[in-house]
């Protein structure tokens, strides 16, 4: 696939993943970890992924400020000036808007796609030719495209897109109208969006042209565009550093779903199938690993399961570990840190950390 001198990436590695507790720490987040055990991190397949579509130089990186080393060793090619570094958490809202107009200082024409470090995309040539797909829609149309995955679960942890019926344009009918978006949905309203039929899961990834992104910032978000706006001339200069800590001590925590595409008209869907996990979870991350004879999913050499099924295992290497009597159980060890969890029960994980600092401090968490 050519690379195109116009295309562009965006990729938000900022998080610190804390439904993936104790592997995923705030010191070293999912995306910086070898996962799935096969010699690359989340964030340096992403970025291998992307280089398929654009030149290596075109792909950004927004990050913490805490990671601005972790990336720069896991991604040697990048030039630092490639690394956007926030001063605090704000939201992808800001996270986007900051990464547009460093574009924009470079190339105006720019069309860019915008990703999440941390995904598994398991059909990587499928996934390249769809993000191809809508970015040549992009380029020649006033469009926010998003891409949606058909929901093979009621998943209460994603966010759900209804479109409405009908091909939008003939050569690509995989792309509708967004009709609504819905964040975690509960239980039985997910089971209805599976039933109906007109909803996908949101990936969280996004396709636009800049001149499209900017004006539905300007048109929706644009108390936060007009601080980026501020920024003209300082990005890439010595002067960005500065300009981009005063600017958050200020920009409003917003997400781009929320601050602007559930409010614009223009917003359209591509559905998909690619392969795709957020890899939000422990759960996630059982349904894409090889499992044993009882449907345990187990990493780490000295494990030995008796009567139990359905659990994700997860132990340092040598680490003799005899698990009786488990059914569907989370069992991760990591440095100081042990969590024996009911997989239903995954996402009270965020909780526990939260409940660790308050109780135990930072250095487990």
């Amino acid at each position: 696939m050519e690379q195109i001198k116009n295309r562009y990436c965006v990729i938000m590695a900022g998080g610190i993943g804390a439904r993936f507790w104790p592997m995923s720490k705030t010191s070293r987040p999912k995306q910086f970890l070898d996962i799935l055990g096969v010699g690359k991190t989340l964030l340096q397949m992403t970025f291998d992924r992307f280089t398929r579509l654009c030149p290596p130089e075109n792909i950004y990186i927004v990050t913490n400020e805490l990671y601005r080393h972790q990336v720069k060793e896991q991604l040697p090619l990048i030039a630092p000036e490639q690394i956007l570094c926030e001063p605090a958490r704000r939201n992808t809202a800001p996270c986007i808007a900051y990464a547009n107009h460093v574009i924009l200082q470079r190339d105006p024409e720019a069309v860019i796609v915008v990703a999440p470090s941390d995904h598994i995309i398991l059909q990587e040539e499928v996934f390249a030719q769809n993000v191809d797909d809508a970015m040549q829609v992009a380029e020649k149309n006033d469009w926010l495209i998003t891409l949606g995955i058909e929901p093979s679960r009621p998943d209460t942890g994603y966010g759900y897109i209804q479109f409405l019926d009908g091909a939008v344009i003939e050569d690509v009918p995989k792309l509708k109208k967004v009709k609504t978006f819905t964040e975690k949905p509960s239980l039985s309203i997910a089971q209805s969006f599976l039933e109906s039929g007109d909803f996908l899961w949101n990936a969280g990834i996004f396709i636009w042209s800049l001149k499209s992104i900017n004006k539905a910032f300007d048109q929706h978000l644009s108390e936060v565009n007009e601080l980026f706006k501020e920024g003209a001339g300082k990005y890439s200069t010595p002067e960005e550093e500065p300009f981009i800590r005063q600017t958050y001590s200020i920009c409003r925590n917003i997400s781009i779903d929320y601050g602007v595409m559930e409010k614009a008209e223009n917003v359209y869907v591509m559905a998909v199938d690619f392969g795709w996990s957020d890899l939000g979870t422990w759960g996630s991350l059982y349904e894409i690993r090889e499992k044993d004879e009882h449907q345990n999913a187990i990493v780490g050499n000295q494990v030995m399961t008796y009567d139990s099924e359905g659990c994700i295992v997860n132990m340092p290497k040598d680490k003799l570990v005899v698990l009786q009597g488990l059914k569907d159980y989370i069992v991760v060890e990591d440095d100081n840190a042990l969590l024996i969890c009911r997989k239903e029960d995954e996402q009270q994980i965020r909780q526990f950390v939260n409940d660790i600092k308050v109780e135990k401090g930072e250095k487990y968490v």
